[in-house]
C-alpha cells in the first residue's frame, strides 16, 4: 500500500480538497467484504496512476464526519475529486478496467470541462 495514502477527517481538506491533481478516494471499512474485495484493485490504479493521480482511502468507521459530510451511505464507494469537487465515482466494487477508463477520461485534454459526477 505504499502508493496509497490514509486519509482522516483532519487530513482531508489538505490532502484531497486542496490537492494540486486528481485524488481518488476509496471511502471503506474493515469488515465489508467488498471492500477488501476492490483494495487490491485501488493498489494496482495507485501504481499505474502514480505522480498523475493521488490515491486515497478513508475508514469510514473512523472518519464519520467526512463520510456524513460526501453522503456516504454504502461502501465500498470510491469517489474522483478535482479541485475540491466529486467529478465521478463508483459505488460498489468494481475492476480496474472500470477505474483506468474514468480516470483516463478526466486526465485527458481537455477534460476539465468533463464532469459526470
Amino acid at each position: 500500500m505504499k502508493d496509497v495514502n490514509v486519509v482522516s477527517d483532519a487530513t482531508f481538506e489538505a490532502e484531497v480538497l486542496k490537492a494540486a491533481g486528481p485524488v481518488l478516494v476509496d471511502f471503506w471499512a474493515p469488515w465489508c467484504g467488498p471492500c477488501r474485495a476492490v483494495g487490491p484493485v485501488i493498489e494496482q490504479v495507485a501504481e499505474l496512476y502514480a505522480g498523475r493521480v493521488k490515491v486515497a482511502k478513508m475508514n469510514v468507521d473512523e472518519n464519520q464526519m467526512t463520510s456524513q459530510a460526501y453522503g456516504i451511505r454504502s461502501i465500498p464507494t470510491v469517489a474522483l475529486f478535482k479541485a475540491g469537487q466529486v467529478v465521478d465515482g463508483v459505488l460498489g466494487a468494481a475492476p480496474l478496467p472500470f477505474f483506468t477508463e474514468m480516470l483516463d477520461k478526466h486526465l485527458a485534454p481537455g477534460a476539465a470541462e468533463a464532469k459526470s459526477a
